[in-house]
């Protein structure tokens, strides 16, 4: 029996990592579609000799695209920045980016489609990341109605940038700034979140629907931020930074290499991140979400 192929965009990244290993367990030759073939060169353990493919296509290259999608009965979109560098604008990868994947999965034939979005995703958002995240949703619609699309909260993971970036921080600073202190979140496993998408995958039609992925617990940043640093073994005091302080801060560290921290990022910071009453959620999809403390010890 053939094989189904999967097409994963953004497949070498943290949540990638975790899609392209579930799916080749699932039975799925995997392309790993990314910038660069080395993207994905280290996954290829993760399924049997010639199961995990590398494919060099960005999601800004239609040609590219074509290519990787063509034949494939799956396709997931987990492209995304967290702020803009040169040509990789919000517009470029979230808006007409996910539009591009969509038109031509629908025009292959794809099967399924799973976009990634974010939760907090709002046309009325006061960040541009935000509504450039809803847009796309939007364009993703037009273009391929039976996609689904997800919202995760703040992903977190042994191997992904949280927690690990905020105990970073407690190792080395003697007090941890705190931005939006109140500002309350929903984090979720990675592991759960690549488990949702292949249930998803796999399971009965769910065309057109959208999940919003959020774990079992909601924090405020105040408690996220003091439960890393714990977790990483150097509690610290806190101190919380006010909002003004804040934007002035995004805007000096949006113009120097690797943009720490940008004012749209602090706007993004105040506004809560949490999973809506009624939403479709991973216990939908017989996932029990699992909290902090249990996955990272």
């Amino acid at each position: 029996m053939t094989r189904k192929v999967a097409t994963v965009f953004g497949g070498s990244g943290f949540v990638g990592r975790s899609v392209v290993g579930r799916l080749a367990r699932a039975g799925y030759v995997v392309r790993v579609a990314g910038r660069t073939a080395t993207d994905a060169a280290t996954l290829r353990m993760l399924g049997d000799v010639g199961q995990v493919v590398s494919v060099v296509a960005s999601i800004t290259d239609e040609k590219a695209c074509v290519a990787a999608i063509e034949g494939s009965s799956l396709v997931i979109n987990l492209v995304g920045i967290l702020a803009p560098h040169g040509a990789d604008t919000f517009t470029a990868i979230h808006v007409e980016g996910a539009a591009r994947v969509a038109r031509l999965a629908a025009a292959s034939g794809v099967e399924r489609l799973i976009h990634v979005s974010a939760l907090g995703a709002r046309a009325d958002s006061p960040s541009a990341y935000a509504r450039s995240k809803a847009e796309g949703e939007c364009m993703v619609g037009r273009a391929m109605p039976e996609a689904v699309i997800i919202r995760p909260s703040l992903i977190f993971g042994v191997d992904g940038a949280f927690p690990a970036m905020f105990a970073r921080m407690a190792r080395f600073l003697p007090v941890m700034p705190v931005f939006g202190a109140t500002t309350r979140f929903q984090p979720v496993w990675v592991g759960d979140v690549a488990d949702g998408m292949v249930r998803i995958a796999t399971g009965a039609d769910m065309a057109g629907a959208i999940f919003e992925f959020g774990g079992p617990q909601v924090l405020t940043m105040r408690q996220i931020v003091a439960w890393a640093a714990r977790w990483g073994g150097h509690p610290r005091p806190l101190f919380v930074v006010p909002r003004w302080l804040a934007t002035v801060q995004g805007m000096v560290l949006e113009h120097l290499p690797g943009k720490m921290l940008t004012r749209d990022q602090v706007r993004l910071l105040y506004v809560d991140n949490v999973v809506a009453p009624g939403a479709r959620t991973l216990d939908m999809l017989g996932i029990a979400p699992s909290p902090m403390g249990l996955v990272m010890g």
